[in-house]
């Protein structure tokens, strides 16, 4: 097989040394100017004159021996191209198969999802970071970085123990805000505005597993805003525990857990609010229509009443949500349905396809059925009666209901699939039911 090969190969190379010997003799045989350039004593030149024109001689054939060079290294590309094309037919030919080249995907290298925890002056956070490092599958493609405010150091000194297993960052300007007297209180909410705005600038069982399937939706999907891993209304008894693969577009900005590209971080850095990031979030001056995903059941969680917004709602609904515990394997799911016209085409037909009832049709236990069923809602004051009712998040931001998509809230209730929903016909969201 190797005898066979020789011939080819040797052949080959000689062509190449060949044309190099070939360049270096036409080059060599140029035809002198030695003698043009050596007459500065010619009648009408001057000394000067004649040393002009000899340096621009010289420039004028150097130039031209650099653009022969340039010429000739390009045909010798080719010939090295066509040699070590021949050499695969070669290794073919002599028993050898050639590798395939491998496919898009095999090419592609995994895209880097950095982890942001933002911290003040809770050591609880260990908990959170604990589970992030346990179930990340690669401290390389999730990185996790630890962004501190406060200067608390008993906070600073339980981060910096987990060495280099994360980094850890520490938000420089611990100064109080000047803020309107007004707002005095709510001088921690401009702290964690300023906070966010800086940290972003550095930088559940299937926690890492969700983002990484969501990653290339969000990126390629004008339509969304973010990826969150969060339901507002994800309390225990509000959501299937048989669909932990369910996901949902909704209008409402979720936060706690949440994906953004870097795309979005550069339109709203420069009009980042000095206080109420979250709420601002939803403003539709930010959403501009856009939408995002979250979970039937949540991936994240929060654990803690204290805090700036002195654990308004905690009690009442978020000490109760429920964490998935359920490995689900998005990475291998046709997610395909929450493309928008494919999503809202199914969304409208099984929400206003669905039979109306009453608040208290569904309390008395006479409905059979798992559902859905829909509970319908004119005007922010009936929503809000409603959702208190049915023990769903109540209020509205910018119109927007939490977790609502198309004005319409998704829970269930006694095992049965409930839409609050506005009339048919719903076009867009009204701002001032706020």
């Amino acid at each position: 097989m190797l005898r066979k090969r020789s011939p080819l190969i040797i052949c080959g190379a000689f062509i190449f040394v060949a044309w190099n010997v070939i360049l270096i003799f036409v080059l060599m045989k140029r035809p002198s100017t030695q003698g043009a350039l050596d007459s500065p004593d010619e009648p009408g030149n001057t000394g000067d004159e004649a040393g002009g024109s000899q340096f621009g001689n010289i420039m004028n054939e150097v130039m031209h021996v650099a653009n022969a060079f340039e010429a000739e290294l390009e045909s010798q590309k080719k010939i090295l191209l066509q040699i070590q094309s021949h050499w695969a037919v070669w290794e073919n030919k002599g028993g050898v198969t050639a590798a395939k080249p491998k496919s898009q995907a095999e090419h592609s290298t995994p895209a880097v999802i950095p982890i942001l925890v933002i911290a003040c002056n809770r050591v609880t956070v260990k908990r959170c970071l604990d589970k992030l490092i346990e179930h990340r599958p690669s401290a390389e493609l999730y990185p996790i970085i630890v962004s501190q405010d406060c200067g608390h150091a008993e906070t600073s000194d339980m981060i910096a123990s987990y060495g280099s297993q994360l980094t850890h960052i520490k938000q420089p300007d611990l100064s109080d805000i000047s803020v309107p007297p007004q707002h005095k209180k709510f001088q921690g909410y401009y702290k964690i505005s300023r906070h966010y705005r800086w940290a972003l600038n550095q930088v559940a069982p299937d926690f890492f597993e969700y983002f990484r399937a969501l990653h290339p939706i969000l990126k390629s999907d004008p339509t969304l805003l973010c990826v969150s891993a969060w339901n507002d209304n994800g309390r225990e008894g509000f959501v299937d525990p048989g669909k932990a693969s369910l996901l949902y577009r909704t209008d409402f900005f979720p936060g706690l857990g949440w994906m953004l590209t870097k795309d979005l971080w550069a339109e709203l850095e420069p009009k980042w609010p000095a206080s109420f990031w979250d709420d601002w979030m939803r403003h539709p001056d930010q959403r501009r229509e856009r939408s995002c995903i979250r979970p039937e059941i949540s991936r994240t969680l929060t654990f803690g009443r204290k805090g700036v917004s002195l654990g308004q709602f905690y009690d009442k609904y978020l000490r109760f949500i429920k964490l998935n515990s359920e490995f689900v394997p998005y990475t291998k799911i046709d997610l395909s349905y929450l493309e928008k016209k494919k999503y809202d085409e199914s969304f409208v037909k099984e929400v206003y396809g669905a039979p109306v009832v009453t608040v208290e049709d569904l309390q008395s236990g006479k409905l059979s059925g798992s559902g859905p069923f829909r509970v319908q809602y004119s005007s922010p004051d009936s929503f809000k009666t409603l959702a208190r009712s049915l023990g769903v998040m109540d209020d509205l931001k910018s119109g927007v209901p939490r977790a609502g998509y198309r004005g319409a809230v998704s829970f269930l209730l006694r095992g049965k699939r409930v839409y609050l929903a506005p009339p048919p016909g719903w076009s867009q969201y009204d701002p001032s039911w706020s």
